[in-house]
């Protein structure tokens, strides 16, 4: 059977800026979310939506070639202006470019993938791990694939103090706050619905 990607798992708000215990914390982006894969050199950039954004956004489809093969991620898509803030209008008017104009774009206002969660790795379907499990195993392909731009992996982190500056340092520069990752029956080592202030997943 072909493998498919999956539907994303999306954010419930929560009012309680604390984290939970024994739950991680990610920052939320000002971009577009979305999954890509890589099969036999094929790569397929869809929104959460379903629409497909690889024309828009021939870059990110270029650095596939990083990747290995039968791989998929979950991630934002995210656009920074020169003064060093998310830039979300820029995005936004990349999306309907194609051919020239969109490679022209690439070039002048370069998108980055920010990678937050991995669903398959070279043909292993990670759905089923636990936000733990899944979490280590991205941070280890950031590391052995060495990935660089346009691949960004998404900080993660258990700290209270670390949130607090994301939440009151990170806005300043166009993050929109932060979510809750494993926050479930068995929080980081279990399987579940993540809430937070904005909040995302993990997967079920």
């Amino acid at each position: 059977m072909a493998w498919t990607l999956p539907e994303p798992m999306l954010t419930k708000t929560v009012r309680n800026p604390v984290l939970p215990p024994r739950s991680a914390a990610e920052p939320k982006w000002d971009g577009f979310r979305a999954a890509l894969s890589v099969d036999d050199g094929h790569v397929v950039l869809r929104s959460r939506r379903s629409t497909q954004m690889g024309p828009a956004f021939p870059e990110i489809v270029a650095g596939g070639v990083q990747l290995p093969n039968a791989t998929a991620l979950d991630g934002e898509l995210i656009v920074w202006n020169t003064d060093g803030r998310l830039a979300f209008e820029q995005l936004q008017n990349r999306l309907h470019r194609r051919g020239a104009t969109a490679g022209r774009a690439a070039a002048q206002q370069p998108a980055h993938f920010v990678a937050f969660d991995v669903l398959r790795l070279a043909g292993t379907d990670a759905t089923s791990w636990s936000y733990e499990r899944r979490r280590a195993v991205l941070e280890e392909l950031f590391r052995e694939r060495r990935l660089t731009a346009p691949w960004a992996l998404c900080p993660s982190t258990t700290d209270p103090d670390i949130v607090h500056e994301w939440l009151t340092s990170w806005t300043a520069v166009g993050l929109e706050g932060v979510l809750w990752a494993g926050f479930c029956a068995d929080r980081l080592t279990g399987r579940g619905t993540a809430r937070g202030v904005g909040a995302r997943r993990t997967r079920q």
